[in-house]
């Protein structure tokens, strides 16, 4: 491998991709092209990235199967910051296959990493967790390691293990440092920054007030009836009673929980549940109707008492009843917080890693465009949402120098 590979490798290894194109930017071999498309992936060009790894892929000879391997790896990691969810890993899968039958620990083990950080971007955390546990961290480099060790916050913070998230934090800004890559340390940075942000607002007796992540944790700890409206459950310290599935009784839910203990006029239930300000008796009937469904839903955790102007909440187990709400009272909150990372996101990509319809993530960025709160460029397929401003350098792409030597 001749010298300019090498340091071209050495650069983008350190967080310096300019310089790396600086040594290879003429050249059109199969590793130059590789290494190109690292950098311009590096510096935000996904498109050009993508193309140049699969002509080095296709420039690597018969007997190249692990350098065909790593391009296949670098190509799935552009894909993954280009929030192109929906593509199949089959060829990640049989890269890492590739990479771990020659011996490639340590691009074996990045391989298993996508894999995870897909995995939780969409929301499998179960997934994610198993594809960690193969995964050593010793073999990665620093770099590599830390952006791991993001993963591995990333589902704390999402099981809502405040301990567990901060000390895998700890792990990935020492890494950081180890690696020297001032974007790299930036991001784990703002990782841990998200520890001390308000998550969530505590709704209760008419006031509301924001919560960090540990107090989110400790709340769903404790013996409070807990209306949760960040994952649409009811909850207390015997049961958790889903109903996502049901938004028109957890909207009545709500509502009867925010008023607790007092009780909720039929009027205003009427007007939440079925977006109404007509109350005839036919809504009233349908009221009725769906009080009972939620009462029968609600029996192992509480009762719903019907008084003389609405309904009343009253829990089995506990005095205390809160709603957990997400910190924007926002109706597409779910979709900023995806939209948060500052990368680029496909409406498909929204709706896989929401659990919901394409169809439905395209009204809510149609609305939040509307109200300037997003941004989009491209057309059609090829279109992309972001919310501004435009970050200049997308610091997830730390491969290891996968061509700095075999």
């Amino acid at each position: 491998m001749d010298s300019l590979i090498t340091a071209a490798a050495l650069a983008l290894a350190k967080g310096d991709p300019l310089g790396a194109l600086k040594r290879v930017a003429l050249r059109d071999d199969a590793l130059a092209l590789a290494l190109r498309g690292i950098a311009l992936a590096q510096l935000g060009d996904f498109a050009r990235a993508k193309a140049l790894l699969r002509r080095a892929a296709r420039g690597f000879g018969p007997r190249e199967s692990l350098a065909r391997a790593r391009c296949a790896v670098a190509e799935a990691e552009v894909a993954l910051l280009a929030r192109d969810l929906a593509s199949p890993t089959t060829a990640l899968d049989a890269a890492r296959a590739t990479l771990e039958a020659h011996g490639d620990r340590t691009n074996a083990a990045y391989a298993r990493y996508l894999q995870a950080r897909r995995l939780l971007l969409i929301g499998r955390l179960d997934d994610a967790e198993r594809v960690l546990v193969e995964l050593d961290p010793a073999t990665l480099p620093p770099a590599s390691r830390a952006a791991c060790e993001l993963v591995v916050a990333g589902i704390a913070m999402r099981r809502l293990h405040t301990a567990p998230a901060r000390a895998a934090l700890a792990r990935a800004r020492q890494a950081a440092r180890q690696a020297g890559i001032p974007a790299l340390a930036a991001e784990v940075q703002d990782a841990s920054r998200a520890l001390d942000l308000p998550v969530a607002r505590l709704i209760a007796h008419g006031n509301a007030r924001p919560l960090q992540l540990d107090e989110v944790e400790t709340l769903l700890a404790s013996a409070a009836f807990v209306v949760d409206a960040c994952r649409y459950v009811v909850r207390d310290a015997q049961a958790v009673i889903p109903l996502e599935r049901r938004p028109l009784l957890f909207t009545l839910a709500r509502s009867l929980a925010e008023a607790w203990p007092d009780d909720v006029p039929r009027t205003t239930l009427i007007a939440q549940a079925f977006r109404t300000k007509h109350a005839d008796e036919s809504y009233r009937a349908r009221l009725r109707v769906e009080i009972g469904r939620l009462r029968t839903l609600l029996r192992p955790v509480a009762g719903i008492h019907a008084t003389r102007r609405g309904f009343a909440l009253v829990p089995h187990h506990t005095s205390e009843v809160v709603v957990l709400a997400p910190p924007a009272n926002d109706a597409h909150a779910a979709v900023l917080a995806l939209l948060a990372d500052g990368e680029s996101w496909s409406s498909s990509a929204l709706a896989l890693a929401l659990g919901t319809s394409q169809r439905s993530v395209q009204r809510a960025l149609d609305a939040l465009a509307a109200a300037h709160k997003v941004d989009s460029f491209g057309r059609g397929r090829a279109r992309r949402w972001i919310t501004p401003p435009v970050p200049g350098f997308p610091t997830g792409l730390l491969l290891p120098a996968p061509f700095a030597g075999d």
